[in-house]
């Protein structure tokens, strides 16, 4: 992964460094660290009073601290961030009983941690090298399941771990992150009040038939994958008095289905897989106009499941594979149903020439800030 502080790895270095006493105590086994399913899962099962102090290897995989390779902490990482080995959690299976419950869940078994993205994964039953899946919400964040073989990307994407089920071998992905595609949708709501909800984005889309030119690139915070470009901020381009509210957010919402094309491109290069379909969730996925727009500039039908909210159905897949409740993942695969689909209809000249249009309008968003 890039040295970045969206890893949680810098963060507690940096607590290390400037929190008084903090590396003694950590030195010491009184200070631990962990994100936020290792605070979960030592309160649930007893905190102070023999709690279990652990992570799964997806959500240890982005703290920038772990060995894709050897499902251990690196030792070269820990020496270069000065964070004591101490403090970290045991690293565990995605699926498999990690202790018992206290309080007033007593007696539960606690089964199944899975990171937010790689849950989605999961949930959306992408268990096949090649099959993908894309999550719309403040960002987006798309996950190609590579199997067991670890690629290196060359594109900008993270090589990431995408789930271990108990002692079976672990399964890799590709992962792409954006990092504003609702929030630009909350930005037109708060900032300039566009709307009242964010519901209404789609409504006063379609009051237009096409964007009437215009691109919108929200950098707002530089651009994630593919590019990892801190310096770039965003832009409207292409802008005429012909344009009005209409346009703009039309644009918005095209704009959320370019970046996804972009993280798309990259990880069939990287994977020289071809997608076939794109398996959607996530709050965004209710905009029809969106969906099908997005149909149309990846070329591949876009699904949605009946069971949209699948990062939650793959945290329960994950503990009922763990317990028993479900037998293998050909059960889990067979649970899982599509609900809505929407095929490409756009026509390749057009697709390609508004692609184009937004790389060029992405071109003017660089080296806006100087580093």
């Amino acid at each position: 992964m890039p040295l970045a502080t969206y890893f949680s790895g810098p963060k507690v270095a940096w607590m290390l460094e400037n929190v008084p006493g903090l590396r003694e105590q950590a030195q010491a086994g009184k200070a631990i660290f962990g994100t936020i399913d290792s605070w979960l899962t030592w309160n649930l099962t007893g905190g102070p009073q023999g709690g279990v102090h652990l992570t799964d290897v997806t959500n240890a995989s982005r703290t920038l601290l772990m060995d894709i390779h050897t499902l251990d902490w690196h030792e070269g990482m820990l020496t270069a961030l000065d964070i004591p080995r101490q403090m970290l959690p045991e690293i565990v299976p995605s699926s498999s009983v990690y202790g018992t419950a206290t309080g007033v869940v007593a007696g539960v078994p606690v089964a199944g941690i899975l990171g937010d993205q790689q849950a989605a994964l999961f949930g959306q039953a992408c268990y096949d090298p090649g099959e993908a899946k894309n999550t719309y919400g403040t960002g987006c964040f798309m996950l190609m399941n590579t199997g067991h073989e670890v690629v290196p990307s060359k594109c900008g994407l993270l090589t990431t771990v995408g789930y271990k089920i108990g002692d079976q071998d672990v399964v890799y992905a590709l992962e792409g992150s954006i990092a504003i595609t609702g929030a630009l949708v909350q930005w037109l709501r708060d900032n300039l009040r566009m709307f009242d909800s964010s519901g209404e984005i789609e409504v006063l889309a379609k009051t237009v038939e096409d964007t009437g030119g215009i691109y919108f690139v929200p950098a707002f915070s530089g651009l994630f994958a593919p590019y990892w470009r801190s310096d770039a901020r965003g832009v409207i381009v292409g802008l005429t008095r012909y344009i009005n509210r209409g346009h703009i957010a039309r644009a918005a919402l095209e704009a959320t289905a370019y970046q996804t094309r972009e993280v798309l491109d990259a990880m069939e290069q990287d994977s020289q897989v071809k997608l076939r379909v794109l398996k959607v969730d996530g709050g965004m996925v209710v905009n029809d106009l969106l969906m099908q727009f997005q149909a149309d500039i990846l070329d591949v039908p876009v699904i949605r499941p009946v069971v949209s909210e699948t990062t939650s159905l793959g945290a329960a897949y994950a503990a009922g594979l763990a317990v028993g409740f479900w037998q293998d993942i050909d059960s889990l695969r067979k649970n899982w149903l599509e609900g809505q689909r929407w095929s490409p209809t756009m026509p390749a000249d057009v697709r390609q020439e508004k692609f184009s249009g937004w790389k060029k309008a992405v071109g003017r968003t660089f080296e806006w800030v100087v580093q």
